[in-house]
């Protein structure tokens, strides 16, 4: 777990500039420092030592004759087994980092490689004979992976995060006014174009090959639900075996291992199959915002230590512009805030968390996946009918009961646009300056992903859509950034190559059924947690910025933000200004819409007013 960052093309003074740009993103990596350069291409890295300890493991690593040098932020889970295979090819291997198993691998496979690896990564390999440059981003976007094209055609930028490339003298820092437009109803960035201008991600499961000028990216990997007819007894149990051995592949580490936990299912499996020494939970000094009880009493009957924290208003605003520094882009989730808490409370005593992301999204965890007791009544009508319905009613105003029928025509496609929708597309205009009204609408970022599951159920389409937005733009964003902002490594080890293999099987019966969520997941997780714990349903990370926001503090704290002079670039600050009036004085909950505008408006005084 680290952090990379280079560039190609002519610069003078490459090393110094290179410092400057490793020094950005010291918190990925404290532990050592490298750097490789020469005429073509420079390459810096941060290392947090997780395995092999010593200088051997030490990056940028090079082959034996410095031909192929390779940066990598991660870590590949069967590493052992490929350099096994690599070792039975004839190659040497000089240290027991899993860095040299991509240096090796390209060697044997070239861009082959990536289809061997099981793991997390965002990773570059420079290849100097043929000045290819190799990168690539994980299956599920653990890692992040950012680019850069230099304009007037003299390069390419890229790394773990962006802030690096505000170092480099060709950096353009500008405003993507394509980017807010969607932000405001996704929450999160939702565009493979960044925030920053020109400034793009490598989408999840995907390549980049820079050469010769050209750049080409390429998809190297796809979810493909296929279910398969098996006993539902069977299915838990051999969906329990692979949850333990992917604990098991992701424990592996020479420094302390511990687990975030809370009172859900998800955290509580992993840490029952993990049995750490230590557990990690926070709340918040609030009446029905503490949940770390059920994790306290969870730790005690594992016999392993929970560390607690309560968390107070003040603190999470006097760390929000941190926060959204370390986010890199505006990113409104207000669970990233106790986050961002609890990974400096766990790096206060380990290096390494396990943790529960991504059981939602690939076993059908969440409510918006579920049927109402209404719905699956009115389901009995014949779906000719039911669609019937919906396209009549989606072509009238708003009424009491279109949503409802829109959801029964089993049509994902015309209502579900991911786990967040903050401002419908509508009101996202309404406060927004016309410079602003621009980028993509939301539906058509949804409609393209849909597009490659037209042929799915109903369920199995808003999985896959969660699984390519919301997953890698919102919940493993937050994870990587809040955690590596504490130079603290985060594992998911749901998120496997291998139990998503095994996920895929699993008929859409046994993953949802009316308003039971993660049905075999839950089955299978009670073979190792109590019931309560197995059955508990699904909370999230509740956080109390509703009353936050009616007290008068920090009432006039986002005010200051809405009437500034910054505000009125982008937003009509008469509208926001009742958003928030309405809310403080209960005559609305606008707490979303008032907490998203005011992170954009966070991010943006730190990284384009404070930071010139």
């Amino acid at each position: 777990m680290c952090g990379f960052i280079g560039f190609t093309g002519i610069l003078n003074s490459k090393e110094t500039v290179l410092q400057r740009m490793m020094d950005r993103i010291v918190h990925r990596g404290p532990d050592m420092g490298g750097m490789y350069t020469d005429e073509d291409v420079a390459l810096g890295f941060r290392r947090l030592s997780i395995l092999d300890l010593s200088e051997a493991g030490a990056q940028p690593m090079k082959n034996e004759d410095g031909t192929v040098i390779v940066t990598f932020n991660g870590e590949i889970y069967n590493f052992m087994d490929l350099r096994k295979e690599l070792e039975a090819k004839g190659h040497t291997f000089h240290c027991n980092a899993d860095t040299e198993v991509l240096v090796h691998g390209y060697e044997e496979w070239g861009i082959e490689l990536v289809y061997k690896l099981r793991g997390m990564y965002g990773f570059v390999i420079w290849d100097k004979e043929n000045k290819r440059l190799f990168g690539a981003r994980d299956i599920f976007g653990i890692k992040p992976f950012y680019y850069y094209p230099i304009p007037g055609n003299k390069g390419l930028l890229f790394g773990s995060e962006i802030k690096s490339f505000l170092e480099h003298p060709d950096f353009v820092k500008q405003v993507n006014e394509k980017a807010l437009r969607p932000y405001l109803t996704f929450q999160y960035s939702a565009t493979e174009e960044t925030f920053f201008k020109g400034v793009y991600k490598l989408p999840a499961a995907h390549y980049v090959v820079y050469e010769h000028g050209k750049l080409t990216i390429q998809r190297y990997w796809d979810c493909e639900f296929e279910p398969q007819e098996q006993d539902f007894e069977a299915c838990a149990d051999k969906l329990d075996e692979t949850v333990h051995e992917s604990v098991q592949a992701h424990r592996i580490a020479d420094v302390k291992v511990g687990s975030f936990l809370s009172g859900g299912v998800d955290s509580s499996y992993i840490t029952a199959c993990l049995m750490p020494d230590n557990t990690f939970s926070v709340g918040f000094d609030y009446h029905k915002f503490n949940e770390t009880n059920y994790a306290a009493e969870l730790s005690e009957k594992l016999g392993v230590t929970n560390y607690r924290k309560l968390l107070t208003a003040e603190e999470c605003f006097d760390a929000f512009p941190d926060i959204q520094y370390h986010m890199d882009e505006p990113q409104s989730n207000p669970s990233s805030v106790p986050l961002y808490f609890l990974a400096k409370l766990a790096r206060e005593h380990v290096t390494v968390v396990l943790s529960g992301e991504g059981a939602d999204e690939i076993f059908a965890g969440y409510e918006w996946y579920a049927d109402t007791p209404a719905m699956e009544k009115f389901k009995k009508v014949p779906r000719p009918v039911r669609r019937l319905a919906a396209d009549v009613a989606k072509k009238l105003p708003y009424f009491k009961g279109k949503n409802f029928l829109l959801k029964c025509s089993e049509r994902p496609e015309d209502y579900f646009m991911g786990q967040a929708l903050v401002f419908p597309e509508k009101e996202a205009e309404a406060v927004l300056k016309p410079a602003y009204r621009v980028g993509p609408a939301p539906r058509a970022l949804t409609d393209q992903v849909y597009a490659r599951v037209k042929d799915q159920d109903e369920v199995t389409k808003k999985q896959y859509l969660d699984m390519n937005l919301w997953l890698p733009g919102d919940i493993l964003l937050k994870a990587d950034k809040m955690c590596m902002a504490h130079s603290l490594e985060l594992r998911v080890p749901f998120l496997d190559k291998q139990v998503m293999e095994f996920a895929e099987t699993i008929p859409t019966r046994y993953r949802i059924h009316g308003t039971n969520t993660k049905i075999v997941m839950r089955h299978a997780a009670n073979k190792t947690l109590p019931d309560e714990w197995a059955n508990r349903p699904k909370k999230g990370f509740p956080v109390p910025i509703r009353y936050w926001l009616r007290e008068e503090k920090y009432y006039n704290l986002v005010k200051d933000y809405f009437t500034s002079d910054y505000a009125a670039i982008f937003f009509d600050t008469d509208a926001l200004m009742k958003l928030l009036d309405d809310h403080f004085h209960e005559k609305a909950n606008n707490q979303r819409k008032i907490w998203t505008v005011f992170t954009f408006l966070v991010w943006y005084k730190r990284f384009f007013i404070d930071e010139k």
